[in-house]
């Protein structure tokens, strides 16, 4: 298997500041990797209800995780700031894979990078639900 390179800052047209905790640094030091996880979790899904797609408390649509990967390039610790670069690489039915990077203050290089899928599913009855226009048309701004 090939190891992948580290994105650069300019593969993304999305950026979401994030700021690390004292809690997530572990005993070496450095941000445990369960936390590039749900920095990446905070960054879509903070995104998506920004940009009105995503009701967290009464939305009929919530999203759920079948997939996500990372690949840890320089270390992160706290209080690093981060801003997460954001990109698009598929729109399904109902489903997104979102690519994410993690990048260090300004840095041009991504600190980590990964992959994130959401199928997106009833409430309700957790079934499959297709996107709708308006979640299309957002998405489709932020494919790489």
């Amino acid at each position: 298997m090939t190891r992948p390179t580290p994105n650069q800052r300019d593969s993304y047209k999305l950026f979401r500041p994030l700021q690390t905790r004292w809690a997530d640094n572990d005993i070496y030091g450095h941000m445990n990797n369960v936390v590039h996880y749900a920095l990446f979790d905070t960054a879509i899904n903070g995104w998506l209800v920004d940009a009105g797609l995503l009701d967290l408390h009464q939305g009929a649509t919530i999203g759920l995780v079948v997939e996500t990967g990372c690949h840890y390039f320089a270390e992160l610790a706290f209080p690093d700031t981060i801003e997460a670069g954001i990109g698009v690489e598929r729109i399904g039915t109902s489903s997104v894979v979102y690519q994410i990077a993690l990048f260090r203050g300004d840095d041009e290089q991504a600190a980590a990078q990964g992959r994130f899928v959401h199928v997106y599913v009833d409430r309700q009855t957790r079934r499959p639900q297709p996107l709708g226009a308006n979640w299309r048309a957002v998405l489709e701004g932020q494919l790489s």
